[in-house]
């Protein structure tokens, strides 16, 4: 951030002063941006983590590697990559037919899209668990094939990827409208096939942005309560997310334990869509390249 030109302090004036003197020059869109934060963002993460350090370290250590906890993570983790990895690619798609072709009802189906993010989703889950139950319309054509979604794992993983897939499709999309379609003429003019010119020309400086929609929808599938509490069995070992785990530490009136579960998928989390945003400016770095 730009200040303004630095000042000599006064090492007479007291410490608080001079830090007073330095706030007063930083421009007031920091100021405001700052303070936002600060009461949006950082002070109740600040408040979990006050929460959580009431546990002894060996309680704190002892509620987070439970054998419950670990297969919550298990669920709510690896469900949700598996969900944002598929939205990833079919998202993707999804976005490159909205862009490229004119269709009828493309304009419904485009509005369709963003059905998740205004639909509530206890709603979502309801429709869901009936619509894949064993005599619901998809459900029913599954059960002959052993295949039960439902009230199992395989369903958590569907209501993932039913409010995780606009972030993906509306991440891309733009992109997708403002790419030159010359670059893609020349690359037919030389020779290369569709597939080499989506591989090697439209593919590298779209895959920032696919990474990009695929941290924000895991982001979302973590954090999701409302939908999967419904489609699931909540069944310890089986298919019990970390979210419900929580709550079921409040209903117990255990709100340090389920603070104590929340700082675990916070950090866990955190370290994943680090990773994910290093991939992404390593791609950039890649393409400019």
């Amino acid at each position: 951030m730009t200040l303004s030109p630095s000042v000599e302090v006064n090492t007479k004036t007291p410490a608080w002063k001079n830090f007073l003197n330095q706030l007063r020059r930083v421009p007031w869109t920091w100021r405001i941006t700052l303070g936002y934060l600060t009461v949006m963002l950082f002070l109740p993460i600040a408040a979990m983590f006050l929460k959580a350090s009431t546990e002894p370290p060996a309680k704190f250590w002892e509620i987070a590697t439970s054998e419950i906890a670990l297969a919550t993570y298990n669920v709510t983790f690896v469900t949700s990559l598996g969900a944002a990895f598929l939205n990833g690619i079919f998202g993707t798609l999804i976005a490159w037919v909205l862009v490229r072709y004119d269709f009828p009802l493309k304009r419904v189906i485009d509005a369709t899209v963003d059905l998740p993010f205004a639909l509530p989703t206890s709603v979502a889950g309801l429709t869901l668990a009936t619509v894949y139950s064993n005599n619901g319309w998809i459900g029913s054509l599954l059960e002959p094939l052993g295949i039960k979604v439902s009230f199992t794992r395989l369903g958590v993983g569907v209501a993932m990827i039913f409010i995780s897939l606009p972030f993906v499709v509306r991440t891309v999309q733009p992109v997708l409208q403002e790419m030159e379609h010359e670059i893609e003429e020349a690359s037919w003019c030389l020779g290369a096939s569709q597939w080499q010119t989506f591989w090697k020309v439209i593919l590298p400086p779209l895959f920032p942005t696919i990474l990009t929609g695929v941290a924000l929808g895991f982001s979302r599938a973590v954090g999701e309560y409302g939908s999967t509490v419904i489609i699931s069995s909540n069944t310890p070992f089986q298919d019990l997310i970390a979210p419900v785990l929580i709550f079921q530490r409040l209903e117990q009136y255990d709100y340090s334990g389920a603070t104590v579960i929340g700082i675990v998928l916070l950090t866990i989390s955190l370290v994943l869509l680090l990773a994910i945003n290093f991939l992404q400016a390593w791609a950039r770095r890649y393409d400019s390249k």
